[in-house]
């Protein structure tokens, strides 16, 4: 077995076990990996190659190759560069590729890594390790007559003093380079120690939103992401002063301990003789001048990485649930882009989508023409047949809304449904090349309208126009790596349409793009010719789209849909390879294909094992039996909108014990936002959201839930909204949920640093005191819940107990 073949075995082996599956299972995942297979082909079409798989134990076998591939490369450059100092012995290159991580194999690598030179090599050239050597092995030595012979002016040793401190400086670059005493030493302080904070002086009133962390401490192992962002971004920002401490106790106690270790590494105790005392010197200047600062940059680097990677889970997570929200379907739909003095932009799709009316109507300060804009509003409604009208989240959006409730209640016979939705990426959309080529007629204002209704009638297919991280539902994502969110965001909006499969010949380009086996170029393609040579009648022919080959076929076909094409199996998700599995099916039954879908009573008849052969096992025949029952099914829920009390538009309205229906806008690691029609969302803190423990908000709610809150405080100067889930929470300012003790507020900082986005600046941005993460406004009415109100027990029994909607 070569070298190269034994690191791949071992990679395979490790992910295995990680994932607690066979090897061969990932073996399989990763040469279809490899052969360009995506993660929802593999996971959707190969269930019997990788023994199924899903697609979250696919991303994350993606993820771990990644690292492990990576760190194989690593190693080997290790390995030549060792290896061409000539100091490559075989008990060195066996603890290298024993070395488990990329921490790990740097730990080794350190004494041997090219450096500038150092005081200890300059020592070593001086000729001094030699009495470094004695004095270490026989403290017996004393000090000054071991170093005197070591004198030597031609070597830059002037005296015993020189000699003594080239000595110590070799003996601590040995210590602090000792790969398997720092490795111990980090994870002890990682266990042991905690992150401090000061606020700077004279930084009190400027950093005012970093107020909870002027005098914070907590251990490493307690932080929660969002306070470790946010004292890392008060530390960029010059208002806080961060350190990293090794226990929680008197710094000199704390370094005792360590100092302890190093000393008995190297058998380093105080008996009494002459180099004793010099020796337990150098180990305490090892630790505090070189293992302490390693550890603390070392330390920083994990929670720095611990924090993004949280903040990026839950970014991706709550992206999902925005993604697969409810959609309102292909109803007429007239979109509203709120303003008061530039007025509020109109635009009106049909059903597919397509404008066919625009307009600008002024009905807020300072024009005032309120009747005039119903008149103009009810006559697009009549003239196009709205059916629903979709209000943007932005500036003066509150007062659309009742501009839309008065239409609604002056022509109750056009019979309109009303929903607000977010504006967030709107800005991004309407300037984008691709809206220029999709609304080249329209001004970038109106194109923002047409976003807006088209986000009710479909939220995935017209989200998928804009950068993911333009929507803004994570936790301060401007402090977080590029690459890494990047990342995670492409491959959850990978998966939220690949699940959901799309309509050959409606979708847009950049939703083909989306699809397994698409890119750009090819989605443009796709485009071209369904333009000149009209609709796809059939998956056959998407053959014919130049630069389509069998791979990308492969790839894509069973996630396109053809609704109304030749053959019935072209709008399901039943992949043209398994269509002989369906004719196997309609020689068994004796009745053709239309006759068969939809059956259920024939096919739950039908016995899976039955269908099985050589190419085609279980998990495929069981998949292509539950999609003839409900072909091409929609597995986001149904549509449907919260209703916000009447004459509550302003934070100022809203009092202690007020009941509320409202829109989970986005989940943090501390609690939700709930959108409840005032221009600022509510936190529900994780403390108020049920009566037992929950450890993930999200067990409760996702963004788009519809939920019933109660107002438990108002700060009206600091516009901060508390609310509770718990419909019995008692209300008042001394009632307030507890947040968890010192530092527990942290987490409600950031709030500002997107908001300005559509129009609905100010917010409290930053660190310390605001109300949540990096935030953007997101959908209110347009997303319905994407499981109604939460998975898990804990979500049924507030379905129960009617603390969330269905």
């Amino acid at each position: 077995m070569t070298t190269a073949t034994a690191a791949t075995t071992a990679i395979h082996r490790r992910i295995a076990e990680e994932l607690g599956v066979r090897e061969g299972q990932v073996t399989a995942a990763v040469d279809l990996l490899d052969g360009g297979a995506t993660v929802p082909f593999i996971a959707r079409y190969r269930k019997e190659a990788t023994g199924t798989l899903d697609d979250t134990q696919l991303r994350t076998l993606e993820e771990r190759l990644r690292y492990l591939r990576e760190l194989e490369e690593r190693r080997t450059a290790v390995l030549d560069s060792i290896r061409a100092q000539g100091k490559l012995d075989e008990a060195l290159e066996a603890q290298i590729l024993a070395a488990d991580s990329k921490a790990r194999l740097e730990d080794i690598y350190l004494p041997f890594k090219p450096k500038r030179r150092t005081k200890a090599q300059i020592a070593r050239e001086a000729g001094l390790e030699p009495l470094a050597d004695r004095l270490l092995t026989d403290p017996s030595n004393d000090p000054q007559a071991a170093a005197a012979s070591f004198v030597d002016e031609d070597k830059g040793v002037a005296d015993a003093a020189a000699a003594l401190e080239g000595a110590r400086a070799i003996l601590v670059e040995r210590f602090a380079e000792d790969a398997d005493l720092v490795g111990e030493l980090r994870e002890r302080m990682w266990e042991r120690g905690r992150l401090v904070a000061k606020v700077r002086e004279g930084k009190e009133e400027a950093g005012a939103k970093f107020a909870d962390y002027f005098d914070f401490a907590e251990p490493f192992t307690k932080l929660p992401s969002h306070r470790i962002l946010a004292m890392f971004r008060g530390e960029k920002e010059e208002v806080l002063d961060l350190t990293l401490e090794p226990t929680e106790s008197d710094e000199d106690e704390a370094a005792t301990g360590y100092e302890i270790r190093i000393a008995s590494r190297f058998g380093v105790a105080d008996h009494g003789r002459p180099a004793d005392r010099w020796l337990g010197d150098t180990v305490r200047w090892a630790w505090r001048t070189r293992v302490l600062v390693r550890l603390g940059l070392d330390l920083r680097t994990r929670l720095r990485q611990e924090a993004e990677d949280e903040a990026v889970r839950v970014f991706a997570a709550n992206l999902r649930d925005l993604l697969l929200a409810a959609p309102a379907g292909t109803r007429a739909t007239m979109g509203l882009d709120p303003g008061f003095r530039t007025g509020v932009k109109v635009a009106v799709v049909d059903d597919t989508g397509k404008v066919v009316a625009t307009e600008t109507v002024y009905p807020h300060v300072p024009q005032r023409r309120w009747d005039e804009s119903i008149a103009v509003l009810e006559r697009l409604a009549r003239e196009h047949r709205v059916d629903l009208i979709a209000i943007g989240n932005g500036t003066a959006s509150r007062e659309t809304d009742k501009l839309a409730a008065d239409l609604i209640k002056a022509h109750p016979q056009l019979k309109l449904t009303k929903a607000v939705v977010s504006e967030a990426g709107a800005s991004v959309y309407s300037a984008s090349a691709f809206a220029s080529q999709e609304l080249p007629e329209l001004d970038v204002s109106l194109r923002g309208a047409v976003s807006i209704a088209r986000r009710l009638q479909d939220p995935l297919a017209e989200l998928v126009k804009i950068d993911p991280k333009s929507i803004g539902v994570g936790q301060y994502q401007h402090d977080l790596s590029e690459l890494k969110l990047s990342r995670s965001l492409d491959a959850v909006v990978e998966d939220c349409v690949n699940g959901v499969g799309v309509d050959v010949n409606t979708a847009s380009a950049p939703l083909l793009t989306r699809v397994s086996g698409i890119g750009a170029g090819l989605a443009e393609n796709i485009v071209r010719h369904r333009d000149t040579n009209g609709p796809f009648r059939s998956r056959k022919a998407l053959k014919e789209v130049p630069r389509l080959g069998a791979k990308a076929f492969e790839q894509c076909a069973g996630f396109l849909r053809i609704p109304d094409g030749d053959d019935p199996l072209d709008a399901s998700s039943v992949h043209p390879e398994a269509y002989p599995v369906v004719r196997r099916i309609l020689l068994t039954t004796g009745g053709g294909l239309k006759e068969l879908i939809g059956n259920d009573r024939v096919l739950k008849s039908l016995k899976p094992t039955d269908f099985v052969d050589t190419t085609f096992g279980l998990p495929t025949v069981t998949d292509i039996l539950k999609e003839l029952e409900k072909p091409g099914r929609d597995p986001r829920p149904a549509f449907r909108t919260a209703e916000f009390k009447e004459g509550v538009d302003k934070i100022g309205d809203l009092e202690p014990g007020m009941l509320l229906e409202g829109v989970v806008t986005n989940v943090a690691a501390f609690g939700a936002f709930v959108d409840v029609g005032v221009h600022q969302d509510g936190l529900v803190h994780v403390s108020a959201m049920a009566k037992t423990f929950v450890k993930d908000p999200r067990d409760v709610v996702k963004p788009g839930d519809i939920v019933r809150v109660k107002v438990l405080d108002v700060d009206v100067p600091r516009k901060r909204i508390s609310l509770t889930l718990r419909l019995d929470e008692e209300t008042g300012r001394g009632d307030r949920p507890d947040r968890g003790g010192r530092g527990g507020r942290g987490e409600r900082g950031g709030r500002g640093e997107q908001r300005g986005e559509r129009g609905r600046g100010g917010g409290n941005g930053g660190g310390g005191s605001g109300s949540g993460g990096n935030r953007t406004p997101r959908p209110r009415g347009s997303n319905s819940n994407t499981g109604s109100g939460g998975g898990g027990a804990l979500a049924d029994a507030l379905r129960r107990a009617g603390l969330v909607k269905d």
